[in-house]
């Protein structure tokens, strides 16, 4: 039978295959190229910071990773080909002239090369790329230790599933990878030079492809059973009884895991039959062997499970699921960090049985009561600190301690920030946006329980006085050159913030040639050149062209503003610095500005995470910051977390600094060990910023949503849910589903200093009603300790939407909000709760106004107006009194009876209490002037001049009522 010629494939020109080599090489060009600038800029970047051994380990690490699988893969392949090429038959009997193989048989014989190396190096090459993203899997496998904890299951050292089984796991995937793209390339390639011959009617094997097929399908089978093997592992991270606990159940124990063990023994028989079609021509054996497994994997593996689940499980779930819960409980609480060595729980009433005036630790609480909402202050610091244009701050601004004057006092706090979004006309060329307007300027400061003055104008108008503002403690350049800093900043620059890298490019040019002027932007009246070590130099061309490459813009290259003396400044966002620096960190998404020895510091929490810690419940950090941005991760879920690091980054030279906060979590001494030097022990951390170190929002709202659960003991009761709290719901932000965690300066019980806490409350499952008290200390000697107040069940405390129903609904309240709401948008403070009278609960929430914005008056920002107070009164059925006052002194009167709202009234209080009216015939006569607070002067010369005014309408109407003629 006569064969018809195939046609090959066109030949192309001598001209046109120059052309598509040159082609193709400027398309490698041109993504190739910016992969070796943004190494190359990296490795610069990196040296600036003094990482490089990171960036190094990691790229090696990554490197040596995409060699291994590319190699395996791509080896795997080519070997497959290789051998089933060398093994076609000679002669090929009954083939068709129309074989529609016929064609591409030809096509590869003619490029034996294109294909048999072609195709594993593409496979290869893939494959490799998406391992090398594994670089961790195999550090923390290489350094990792233990971790001092068993499984409850198998007797293994948390260690072993944290640091080892990811690895076996991540090699196996890879093993079945190479041998699966063997077998098919094995096959593809026995069909195409017809090894396999496939008919309508029958098929045939010979005998090389019988054999080469067998041991790839039988190394797969066996590669199963080992995955059976560490399959059982898997099952204490199994998900299968969530939401109501994570790991092994009672089916995953006694059904599943028998089940593996069942089906590893079958795949071992399977294998074996596979491997005995090496000698064996019959190939019914291995069939029936793919079918028992097949089938084995049905019936042991899924319905059995199953049956046993209907049958044996759910009737009898709480006594069957109780010893799973117990573990399940007990793996949360170490992998959270919320055990009996964590967390302290005390029974709290909730019904005060003293007044606070005569517990010291209220009297503190309430001296330092929190006034301004960081949440809703931003616009005002803008509108009365921003003083230029391109400067803002962050729309949340954050709270943060000092000592001033031997006393402990909480800040609103914010960095002055240059925003480039901001720049406007001129300011947004090119040489001014890069390498005029570069940093910030300044540190702004206002006491968190302080006003200027009390409100007191006629409702409606509020916003028409100058009242009901912070009072600030700014640090800038005026300030700086004054000498005048109850705060001092040495060096008020700021070149590294939040709001300054929220541009795209983010990059700033500091110095220039040499002998040039001052170009930058400091004052109206001066310049500035940048004189720190932060910033990577391009005074050379070649460093000049690469990042002129990297940002695409060819100024950097041309511009005369660029000299010897120039570095550019780049990824000078806080949290990404420190994510660069430590991928393996995952960093809280909000930092904050503090002032440490005379310099503007970001500090930055950072934690230890691990998605894979046995019988632990999963959480999600991106589940729970809502309305804010996401931290910087490395990966979804996580089962275990340690705040373990403590991050700071300077404002002025971008200096990153890691310090080691705990020196027992296991995961942080792998990465130390993997990369040593780039975490400084604990004992480096400087007393003044340990002094601003705040237990981390991110990680508390973690622990409160676990301990809503995990407070729990009895296994049973915890299946029955009665006994779990929520987190209650924002009552001041519609939008807000979960009530924001809020610092709190208190009164400590044990000596009525103040301490810094990160607080919230709980609510009962489903309920309003309160039923736990959540705190966090972050004072140095206390730092990471968490008290939990539990409120009796059988009595309702009302919590925080209840309270604030009941506020706003008072007569009082609602009849001057209907005024105020003309000309006014109200804004709810954060509502605060604060344990006092040993016993009790007060709630304190500010109501800030902002007047309407109109043509006429644009520029509008809140402004404290009144303090709201509710507090439960004494006895089994005591109602709610809620106190509503320009001043919190005032409001407190309302509810404990006069006298009790002079605590309000110490230094740094803010707004004092109005003075009583004074006994008939006597003036009324101010305080001595040394006891008198400065914040409070105008007030209580307004109050005096308000209080003869009605004392002279009260003496007329006695006049007349006694001159009057009798009826």
């Amino acid at each position: 039978m006569g064969n018809r010629p195939v046609e090959g494939l066109p030949q192309l020109s001598r001209r046109a295959r120059v052309l598509l080599v040159c082609a193709v090489g400027l398309l490698a060009a041109l993504v190739v190229l910016p992969v070796l600038v943004g190494m190359y800029t990296s490795w610069l970047w990196f040296g600036e910071v003094g990482f490089r051994s990171v960036w190094v380990t990691m790229l090696v690490t990554r490197l040596l990773l995409f060699v291994a699988v590319a190699v395996l893969v791509g080896g795997a392949v080519f070997l497959a080909v290789l051998l089933a090429f060398r093994a076609r038959p000679v002669f090929l009997p009954g083939l068709a002239e129309d074989d529609p193989v016929r064609i591409y048989r030809d096509f590869v014989q003619r490029r034996p090369r294109l294909f048999g190396l072609g195709i594993p190096i593409v496979l290869g090459l893939l494959c490799g790329l998406i391992a090398q993203a594994n670089w961790e899997t195999v550090q923390l496998f290489l350094h990792g230790g233990a971790f001092g904890v068993t499984d409850p299951q198998f007797g293994l050292d948390v260690g072993f599933y944290v640091f080892d089984l990811p690895f076996y796991r991540s090699v196996l995937n890879w093993l079945f990878v190479a041998t699966v793209f063997a077998f098919l390339a094995s096959l593809s390639t026995h069909y195409l030079f017809g090894g396999v011959r496939v008919s309508w009617s029958e098929g045939a094997l010979s005998r090389a492809a019988r054999i080469h097929l067998a041991v790839l399908a039988g190394t797969f089978i066996l590669l199963k059973a080992v995955a059976y093997w560490f399959d059982r592992y898997a099952l204490l991270s199994s998900g299968r009884k969530e939401p109501t606990f994570t790991g092994g159940g009672f089916t995953d124990i006694n059904a599943v895991l028998p089940a593996r063990l069942i089906l590893l023994a079958i795949a071992l028989i399977c294998a074996a039959a596979f491997f005995a079609a090496i000698v064996l021509r019959d190939l019914r054996v291995p069939a029936l062997a793919a079918i028992l497994l097949l089938l084995s994997s049905i019936l042991v593996g899924a319905v059995w499970p199953l049956a046993v689940e209907q049958f044996s499980v759910r009737p009898n779930a709480a006594d069957r699921e109780s010893p799973y819960i117990e573990r399940n409980i007990e793996a949360t609480r170490q992998a959270y960090g919320i055990g009996a060595d964590k967390v302290e729980f005390q029974p709290y009433p909730g019904i005060g049985t003293r007044s606070p005036r005569d517990v010291p630790a209220d009297v503190t609480t309430i001296a330092n009561a929190r006034l301004l909402d960081p949440n809703l202050l931003s616009h005002t610091f803008i509108q009365q600190q921003q003083l230029k244009n391109f400067y803002a701050f962050p729309a949340t601004l954050d709270l943060d301690r000092y000592v001033i004057d031997g006393k402990l006092r909480d800040y609103v706090v914010g960095a002055r920030e240059l925003t480039p979004s901001s720049l406007s006309g001129n300011q947004t060329q090119w040489v001014n946006q890069h390498t005029v307007y570069t940093h910030g300027d300044g540190f702004v400061a206002a006491p968190a329980n302080r006003v200027n003055a009390a409100v007191r104008e006629a409702v409606g108008d509020t916003s028409s006085s100058n009242s009901g503002y912070p009072v600030y403690t700014v640090s800038d350049i005026a300030t700086q050159a004054s000498g005048h800093q109850i705060i001092r900043v040495d060096q008020p620059r700021i070149y590294f913030g939040e709001l300054i890298a929220r541009t795209d490019p983010d990059y700033a040019i500091v110095g220039g040639p040499e002998g040039s002027a001052p170009r930058e932007y400091d004052t109206d009246t001066s310049t500035y050149t940048y004189a720190g070590t932060g910033g990577v130099s391009i005074g050379n061309w070649f460093n000049r062209m690469a990042f002129a490459v990297k940002y695409s813009e060819r100024n950097i290259i041309f511009s005369k503003a660029i000299g010897s003396g120039s570095r550019i400044i780049f990824n000078r966002s806080p949290t990404e610095r420190v994510h660069l620096v430590a991928p393996w960190l995952t960093t809280d998404h909000d930092p904050y500005p503090a002032v440490v020895g005379g310099r503007i510091v970001w500090i930055v929490d950072a934690y230890t995470t691990v998605n894979n810690y046995p019988y632990a419940q999963r959480s999600s950090l991106e589940d729970l910051v809502v309305g804010e941005p996401a931290p910087t991760r490395r990966g979804g879920e996580v089962s275990y977390i340690r705040n373990s690091v403590k991050a700071t980054v300077d404002a002025y030279d971008g200096t990153v600094t890691l310090y080691q906060v705990d020196r027992q979590d296991p995961v942080l001494k792998a990465w130390m060990s993997v990369f040593p030097g780039t975490v400084q022990p604990e004992s480096s951390v400087p007393s003044e910023l340990r002094a601003h170190f705040r237990y981390p929002q991110d990680l508390f709202k973690i622990q409160r949503e676990m301990l809503a659960k995990y407070h729990v003991d009895d296994p049973r009761e915890f299946f029955t849910t009665n006994a779990f709290w929520s987190v209650p719901s924002d009552p001041t932000v519609e939008s807000n589903p979960y009530q924001m965690p809020f610092y709190v300066l208190v009164g400590d019980q044990a000596t009525a200093e103040p301490s810094f806490r990160l607080a919230s409350t709980m609510v009962g499952f489903r309920r309003e009603f309160l039923s736990a008290y959540i705190s966090a200390h972050s004072d140095p000697q206390d730092y990471g300790k968490l008290t939990v107040l539990e409120l009796p069940t059988d009595t309702l405390t009302q919590g925080p939407q209840q309270i604030q129903n009941s506020m706003i609904s008072d007569t009082r309240v609602a009849s001057e909000r209907t005024l105020l709401e003309r000309s006014n948008r109200i804004q709810y403070g954060n509502l605060l709760t604060l344990p006092i009278a040993d016993g009790g609960v007060l709630y304190v929430e500010p109501l800030f106004t902002e007047r309407i914005a109109s043509e006429q008056n644009t520029s509008t920002f809140p402004q404290l107006a009144r303090l709201l107070v509710s507090y439960r009164e004494p006895g089994a059925t005591g109602g709610v009194r809620v106190g509503y006052a320009p001043t919190l002194a005032e409001a407190l009167d309302q509810v404990f009876g006069a006298g009790t709202g002079g605590a309000a009234t110490a230094p740094g209080s803010g707004a004092g209490p109005a003075p009583p009216p004074p006994p008939a015939g006597e003036p009324v006569r101010p305080p001595p002037p040394a006891a008198m607070n400065p914040a409070t002067a105008d007030e209580l010369n307004r109050a005096i001049a308000e209080l003869r005014d009605a004392l002279d309408r009260l003496q007329r109407a006695v006049d007349a009522y006694q001159t009057a003629p009798p009826r």
